[in-house]
């Protein structure tokens, strides 16, 4: 049986670039996560203000970790997201670096 996958996301902006990557995600990327069967469990921001600037992070969940590899296929091939992330860097790259990790829930986790 296939277990449920969780993804938490960390992204670096660029500096002075975050607004930039708030506004590509909430214009358009979280439509084609949709989309493309990519749930989202939630965003966040440190709370330091400095943090904030630099570091976006979010939780995504999948039926499983083969349906997340999909998802991810059909989101990066789709030109509607191909001219959204083009659009949204035409003053320049928004995002430095990407971290990406699966997590499994622990037995008493209530996402298990």
């Amino acid at each position: 049986m296939s277990q449920r996958a969780f993804e938490m996301r960390i992204y670096h902006a660029v500096p002075g670039r975050m607004e930039a990557l708030h506004a590509r995600f909430r214009d358009h990327t979280c439509d084609l996560f949709s989309r493309h069967g990519i749930g989202i469990v939630g965003f966040w921001v440190p709370q330091d203000p400095t943090a904030a600037s630099e570091r976006l992070v979010y939780l995504l969940s999948y039926p499983d970790r083969q349906a997340a590899d999909q998802s991810w296929q059909a989101f990066r091939d789709d030109p509607d997201w191909q001219t959204a992330k083009a659009a949204s860097e035409e003053a320049g790259p928004i995002v430095a670096k990407v971290e990406s990790e699966f997590l499994d829930p622990t037995d008493y986790s209530p996402l298990g």
